[in-house]
């Protein structure tokens, strides 16, 4: 594996208006080896549970990628696989803990990995926590939605709910996937990977950045581009703290870019 300049990461770990810390997010670069990863859970089942489930999911993701990364002959194959390998690491962690609990305990996280590998960004995701791509001045989604959001938007677009009604829906938050102990129902997991550009900007998020909506992180991100990642992130944060939402979730955010040569 040839080695690259290394890359801008920013995290952001912040609390929102929630009584407690449920999410969990984590980064490590291998600037010998041109690699690195960031990892996002978002915990669910309350105070010491949510945030032992997402915790739960870090260290998995950490054991499974930091073993393959520090070795110096890994194949990209083997690196690659690795990520649904600690999604699985992960999901039988939490069973565990779910049965010494005894019956009724469920707690679960939501999986959101990156790889990157030069300028190759491999990932898996389980839940609803957004990967976006930021390229040409444009913004979109990468991942896939596993909640009842994208079905529910669908319903609006065939006249069935009106916006309003589509954004106020009860379900539109229920998650379709998750990890928490049993059959993960969807994996996004591309064999292909996304090729990055030093212009691009990778952005992941637990969903509480999506107390923004896609045009407002758009805007931020335009006349943000030129800064450096840690900049960009506090932008981020600075614009949901400006709208004050009394529901405000926990927040977690990361910032990629390659560095220029």
């Amino acid at each position: 594996m040839l080695a690259t300049p290394a890359y801008d990461i920013a995290l952001i770990l912040d609390q929102g208006q929630r009584d407690s810390q449920e999410d969990a997010i984590a980064s490590r670069v291998f600037d010998a080896a041109g690699s690195g990863y960031i990892v996002i859970a978002d915990g669910m089942g309350g105070h010491e549970a949510g945030e032992v489930a997402s915790e739960m999911v870090i260290s998995a993701w950490r054991d499974s990628l930091d073993n393959e990364l520090e070795k110096d002959n890994s194949a990209e194959a083997t690196l690659v696989d690795t990520l649904p390998l600690a999604a699985m690491q992960a999901n039988a962690a939490i069973a565990s803990h779910n049965e010494e609990q005894g019956d009724g305990f469920n707690m679960g996280s939501t999986l959101l990995g990156v790889l990157l590998l030069d300028q190759r960004v491999f990932w898996i995701s389980i839940g609803d926590s957004p990967l976006y791509l930021f390229r040409n001045g444009d913004l979109r989604q990468i991942n896939e939605d596993h909640s009842m959001a994208p079905m529910i938007d669908a319903q609006a677009a065939q006249g069935l709910l009106t916006e309003a009604e589509a954004q106020a829906h009860p379900d539109r938050n229920q998650l379709t996937s998750v990890v928490m102990g049993a059959a993960i129902p969807q994996v996004d997991c591309p064999e292909e990977p996304l090729t990055l550009t030093p212009e691009d900007l990778l952005i992941l998020g637990s969903d509480g950045l999506q107390y923004l909506n896609n045009t407002e992180i758009q805007t931020i991100l335009s006349h943000n581009s030129q800064a450096l990642a840690q900049d960009i992130a506090d932008s981020l944060l600075q614009a949901l703290q400006v709208k004050n939402d009394p529901d405000q979730d926990n927040l977690s955010i990361a910032v990629v870019k390659l560095k220029r040569t």
